[in-house]
């Protein structure tokens, strides 16, 4: 099986390092969704985010984790029924990763990890020497507690096998994502470019799932916000101007491809408020 692992690393345009650790991490991402597929999870769970985006709707940045949401709230979901199932499948493949839990029963975010360097041991890497002491870390998370209103499609994976999974749809996701940029407590640069890429797309938000997730947490949370898209605009407007963009051009670096690091060299208070515009009127052709 390590052949097909081979064929699809192979596929993938490689020049660095860097370039290499994120294609591994990603051909390892979809053994695992493969294998929750297998274990009937997505009759529960919702794949969303960042790595959605990537495998699914051709975001071009990488991404590092596994993020899902329940279709119920559930407290007491755990994910080690899962755990087996994802370590074998890893194994069928020639892969032997640490595959643990690691939350407590009040965490309304269940964390999973899979920690592994056999697979750079195993395969005929350009830069098999950096890797070598190195591991491949890959975080699952699972929201148990959502807000209300996410819309799923249901896409196919088509590596390893073909498997259906349930996933957010792009204004969902674009929700749960304006929901990060005015709420999180730290800023990242990897938000801010799904910003600028949903716009390109003319993607409106699910206005009904961000009034529930910001009234949910963050900031304006329990005060009964009903969020249009003129609030919606002057917050980001607000938040745009106050953020170190310099920063936040670094945090993303190292997940794009070389000819995606030209278009983040422009970034800043007016490039932002550009994309504001656009999305403004984007809402005006609605």
């Amino acid at each position: 099986m390590l052949s097909i692992i081979e064929q699809r690393l192979n596929e993938y345009d490689i020049n660095t390092e860097n370039q290499q650790e994120n294609a591994l991490k990603e051909i390892m991402q979809e053994i695992i969704l493969s294998a929750l597929a297998e274990t009937n999870f997505f009759d529960i769970g919702i794949f969303h985010g960042g790595t959605s985006l990537r495998i699914f709707y051709g975001l071009e940045r990488f991404s590092e984790d596994l993020d899902f949401l329940l279709k119920q709230p559930n407290p007491n979901f755990k994910w080690q029924p899962y755990l087996e199932a994802i370590k074998q499948k890893c194994i069928y493949y020639g892969i032997y990763p640490e595959v643990y839990e690691k939350s407590k029963m009040t965490d309304t975010i269940k964390k999973m990890f899979l920690k592994d360097n056999s697979i750079v041991n195993i395969l005929n890497l350009s830069f098999k020497r950096t890797h070598r002491n190195r591991k491949i870390r890959i975080k699952l998370e699972i929201d148990t507690n959502p807000p209300a209103g996410s819309k799923i499609e249901t896409k196919f994976l088509d590596f390893p096998l073909e498997s259906s999974i349930d996933v957010q749809d792009l204004s969902s996701n674009f929700a749960n994502k304006s929901h990060a940029l005015l709420c999180r407590k730290y800023d990242k640069g990897r938000d801010w470019y799904d910003f600028y890429w949903y716009v390109s797309k003319q993607v409106i938000p699910n206005f009904t799932l961000l009034t529930q997730a910001i009234n949910q947490t963050g900031s304006w949370a329990n005060q009964n916000i009903e969020i249009t898209p003129d609030w919606y605009l002057e917050q980001l407007a607000i938040k745009i101007k106050s953020l170190n963009w310099k920063n936040l051009k670094m945090d993303v670096k190292r997940f794009l491809k070389e000819e995606e690091l030209e278009i983040i060299e422009s970034w800043g208070v007016e490039f932002f408020l550009i994309q504001l515009e656009q999305l403004e009127q984007t809402f005006l052709m609605e």
